[in-house]
């Protein structure tokens, strides 16, 4: 696995392709600790070496099960990147208690985290949404703090809009901007990703398969109990618009087949090809989806073929918000 690296006034050198760890804790159907833990574990063999987690996962039992993973790896600690994310504020019922981005709950949220991944430091914090009543100069100089405490080394964002971002910057170099990006979604290109290039911010996509749908995998019968997919939290999987994105992935999987990979790694590929500067996190728990992910890396895609992509998946062509009635990213 090649590497990138993510932003300039900070930067941090990560695999090419990351694994977001979520779904093996929570919201894609049933949990699956040790399936998780061999995930990891075969990511790493395979130089997927940039994890990604977040404390409202589980809510707490992902970044304990990725501590877990790490403790017990075949790779020393120095050569894994761990990210994980604090904000979204959850009781450990599962049940909100909202957006946090207070300074003293950033500085207790960072410790907590530590605690249960089991490490003396994060390589990236993010904070997961803004909170829109609090100053996002208090929360960055609260993580601020924690960077010269040696509790962090780089700070990330997730979700924010470029004014956001520029605030952040000016407070302390951010190092990455996680938030969603695919053939399916790609409205940051107006004015977020210009503004993280001139910034030298790194972009980090979660859900870079459209949650699942670009693999070609999906249909109405496939989804299980306890996916949230189903429970009406993402329109783009309800009614004539499941059936409409279908159409499209329908499109992505005849240019695969002609390309010789599957639609998974095609449209993994396309978000590769959008920048050095850019390392997806697409999750899986199962080792043979990761597999089909990391090979995604070996796929390259001609100019024709880019441009052949975006013309059988329009940016008005998709059905459906990405979100329900999720607040995303801030005003």
């Amino acid at each position: 696995m090649t590497q990138r690296t993510l932003g300039t006034a900070s930067p941090l050198t990560v695999s090419t392709l990351g694994l977001g760890c979520m779904g093996m804790s929570e919201f894609y159907g049933t949990p699956d600790h040790a399936g998780g833990i061999a995930t990891i574990h075969r990511a790493l063999d395979l130089g997927v070496t940039f994890l990604d987690t977040a404390d409202m996962y589980g809510p707490f039992t992902n970044e304990k099960l990725v501590g877990e993973a790490i403790a017990s790896a075949p790779l020393a600690r120095d050569r894994i990147q761990l990210a994980t994310k604090f904000g979204n504020e959850r009781r450990a019922d599962g049940s909100m208690v909202g957006i946090n981005g207070r300074p003293e709950y950033v500085r207790a949220a960072c410790d907590a985290s530590l605690q249960r991944l089991g490490l003396d430091h994060i390589d990236l914090y993010y904070q997961h949404r803004v909170d829109p009543e609090v100053p996002i100069e208090e929360t960055v100089g609260a993580m601020k703090e924690l960077v010269e405490a040696g509790k962090v080394r780089h700070l990330g964002l997730s979700e924010a809009s470029a004014a956001t971002i520029r605030r952040a910057h000016a407070v302390h170099p951010i190092t990455a901007l996680q938030t969603e990006y695919s053939l399916f979604t790609r409205d940051i290109e107006d004015e977020i990703l210009p503004t993280l290039r001139e910034l030298g911010i790194g972009l980090v996509p979660y859900s870079p398969l459209g949650r699942g749908i670009l693999t070609g995998a999906i249909d109405r019968s496939t989804l299980q109990d306890g996916d949230s997919r189903a429970a009406g939290r993402f329109p783009r999987f309800e009614g004539s618009a499941l059936d409409a994105n279908l159409e499209l992935v329908a499109r992505v999987r005849a240019i695969a087949e002609r390309v010789g990979c599957t639609p998974g790694q095609l449209a993994l590929a396309w978000v590769l090809a959008q920048g050095e500067d850019v390392t997806p996190i697409p999750g899986t728990k199962r080792v043979r989806y990761l597999e089909e992910n990391v090979g995604a890396a070996d796929v390259t895609l001609d100019a024709a073929t880019l441009r052949e992509l975006v013309e059988a998946v329009p940016r008005g062509a998709v059905a459906g918000e990405r979100y329900g009635d999720m607040s995303t990213i801030d005003r």
